[in-house]
C-alpha cells in the first residue's frame, strides 16, 4: 500500500506538537506523502482547503493551536477530507481531557490513534498515564475490546499502538506485531506514526486497510533500523528509522510488517 502513497504523493496538513514537528514532516516525505505545517486560525481553513488529509496532535496544548485545531478540523469535514486525532496524554490531566472530549464533539475522525491508557481515555474506562506514555498494559484492558468499543463510539477507525497493535473498525480487526522496543527510547514515534497515517488514508483508500499498513511499515522500520543502528545508539537509531522508511515498500511492509487482520 505504501506504493499508492508515492504513486498519489497526498499533502498531509498537519496541527502537531512542536517537540516532534520536525520528525514528523520527515516521516510523511520518506513515505512518500507530503506535509505542511501550519496552526494560525487565520491559515489552517485555507491549508486544510488543499490538503487531501489532516492530522491533529494534542502533544503541547495552548489554547491558540485548539481553536485552530477546531476550525481545520470543522473545515476538513466539510471538504470531506479525512482527519486523523492523536490524543497524547489523555487521561493525564483535566485540560487535556477537556480538549479531546471537546475536540470528538466537534470535529468526526476517520482515525484515532493512541496508546492504550489514551484510548481507554476515550472509551470512558478507567485510564492511567505516565506523562504521554501509557502505564497501562493488556493485562488491564483487552486492547482489542477497546478499541472496538472506541471505533463504535466514535465512528472511526481505532488503532492503540503498544507491544502489538490493534486496529480496528465495523468488527474488522488488524493485530501488528512489528517494530522494536528501541521506538519507546527516541521521542516521536508516535507523532511520527500519525503523521504517517495521514498520508495513507490521504490516498482516499479504506482507510481501516491504510492505517493497519501505515503501522505496518512503522514497525518494520523499526525493525530494520534497529538491525542497522541499534547498537550505535539512539541518535543513529533515529536517523536509520527515517532510512527506513524512506526505502520502504510493499514488499518489505508483507515481509515484516507482521500484519494479521481477522
Amino acid at each position: 500500500m505504501i506504493s499508492v502513497v508515492r504513486d498519489k504523493c497526498p499533502l498531509v496538513h498537519c496541527i502537531t506538537n512542536y517537540v516532534t514537528v520536525n520528525d514528523v514532516a520527515n516521516a510523511i516525505l520518506a513515505v512518500g506523502a507530503s506535509p505542511i505545517m501550519s496552526d494560525d486560525i487565520s491559515d489552517v481553513r485555507d491549508i486544510v482547503s488543499i490538503s487531501q488529509a489532516l492530522v491533529i496532535n494534542i502533544g503541547t496544548l495552548n489554547k491558540r493551536t485548539v481553536e485552530s485545531m477546531i476550525a481545520a478540523g470543522t473545515a476538513a469535514n466539510s471538504l470531506s477530507i479525512p482527519v486523523v486525532l492523536d490524543p497524547v496524554g489523555a487521561g493525564a490531566s483535566p485540560y487535556r481531557n477537556r480538549t479531546v472530549d471537546e475536540l470528538l464533539e466537534s470535529v468526526r475522525f476517520s482515525v484515532i490513534r493512541g496508546n492504550l491508557s489514551e484510548m481507554a481515555y476515550i472509551n470512558g474506562s478507567a485510564s492511567r498515564t505516565k506523562g504521554v506514555d501509557s502505564s497501562m498494559t493488556e493485562a488491564d484492558a483487552d486492547p482489542v475490546k477497546v478499541a472496538l468499543a472506541v471505533s463504535e463510539k466514535t465512528g472511526a477507525v481505532a488503532a492503540i499502538t503498544g507491544r502489538i497493535d490493534t486496529v480496528a473498525k465495523d468488527g474488522r480487526v488488524a493485530r501488528i506485531s512489528s517494530g522494536h522496543a528501541d521506538m519507546g527510547r527516541i521521542t516521536g514515534t508516535g507523532c511520527m506514526l500519525s503523521g504517517v497515517i495521514g498520508g495513507f488514508v490521504g490516498t482516499g483508500e479504506d482507510p481501516f486497510i491504510m492505517t493497519a499498513n501505515a503501522i505496518a511499515a512503522m514497525g518494520a522500520a523499526g525493525l530494520i533500523a534497529h538491525d542497522k543502528a541499534g547498537a550505535l545508539g539512539t541518535g543513529s537509531f533515529r536517523v536509520a528509522l527515517i532510512d527506513a522508511l524512506s526505502t520502504m515498500t510493499d514488499e518489505i511492509i508483507n515481509e515484516r510488517g507482521q500484519l494479521e487482520i481477522n
